[in-house]
């Protein structure tokens, strides 16, 4: 006898295929093999009498009727799934959470999140990926993102959960060889550990809205790998104060030019749930926004 349950776990195996890209990435959100999302997709394919996926070795593309069939079910399963979540709300939150951290603030957020949010919720089995490359949540797997900065892609949901002060910072030696800088017109004259992202290098931004374009003597795409030239001595750094508190207040770098101020900076939490993400997801992004609210202006 056939489960009651079949056609809808079919339903979620296609809509998570669709828009992972592949039965792997739909797997790991489900939390299965990709040979069962692949079953249950070719089950639900001979029900329907049509082929909804165009399949390859290296690609899965949704065909014409699939991309019809999929643009009725995804917003029916998205509102099935907001309805369950509303309804199990008050249950404990448990499962596995898997985040993508910035660099830069990986090592003082970790320190909470084992510190605090893990002893908090024993249930949830939490898996951190420290990286400054901006992960695709859904064909990754993720569940939520840290994002730092300004966010492009409109796909996800976004929540701003604090903006975080920037700071110009060198090491004293490097200082000491090369002189302080005083002004603006200073910084164009001195090397800089520039953020590079892609082709785009960063400028450094003022908090009246100035911008200065200067040449770098290191470019990198890593907040933390810029931390480390700074510390090193190749030139000055545009970071988080908070990714460098630790280092100021030791003495390890020094800020330059403290009373002109450069522009805030937002800080996000992305996720790909729709209007109701689960409990796990919610608790996640309110730790982390009670962590970085001292930090905050």
């Amino acid at each position: 006898m056939r489960s009651s349950l079949e056609p809808i776990s079919g339903l979620h195996a296609f809509v998570r295929a669709a828009e992972a890209g592949s039965f792997s990435a739909a797997a790991r959100l489900a939390g299965t093999t990709p040979s069962a999302v692949s079953k249950s997709v070719e089950r639900l394919e001979q029900r329907l009498g049509v082929k909804l996926f165009l399949r390859s070795t290296r690609s899965l593309a949704l065909t014409v009727d699939g991309t019809a069939y999929y643009e009725r079910v995804a917003p029916l399963l998205r509102s099935l799934d907001e309805a369950s979540d509303a309804l199990s709300s008050a249950e404990p939150a448990r499962g596995l959470l898997r985040v993508s951290l910035p660099g830069v603030l990986g090592p003082t957020l970790v320190d909470h999140l084992t510190g605090g949010f893990v002893r908090r919720y024993p249930d949830i089995k939490l898996e951190i990926s420290i990286t400054d490359r901006h992960v695709d949540l859904v064909r990754e797997g993720f569940d939520v993102a840290l994002r730092v900065g300004a966010v492009e892609a409109a796909d996800w949901m976004m929540r701003r959960i604090a903006t975080l002060p920037l700071v110009l910072v060198a090491a004293p030696d490097w200082l000491d060889h090369a002189g302080y800088p005083s002004t603006r017109d200073d910084l164009l004259q001195a090397a800089h550990v520039r953020y590079r992202l892609g082709s785009h290098a960063y400028p450094v931004r003022f908090s009246d809205g100035t911008e200065l374009a200067i040449d770098g003597a290191l470019d990198t795409d890593s907040g933390q790998a810029m931390r480390t030239a700074a510390l090193a001595g190749i030139g000055i750094a545009q970071l988080l104060r908070l990714a460098v508190a630790d280092d100021l207040a030791a003495g390890r770098l020094v800020q330059l030019l403290p009373h002109d101020p450069l522009a805030a900076i937002p800080v996000q939490v992305l996720h790909a749930f729709g209007r109701l993400a689960p409990l796990r997801v919610r608790l996640f992004s309110d730790f982390l926004a009670d962590v970085l609210a001292p930090h905050s202006i």
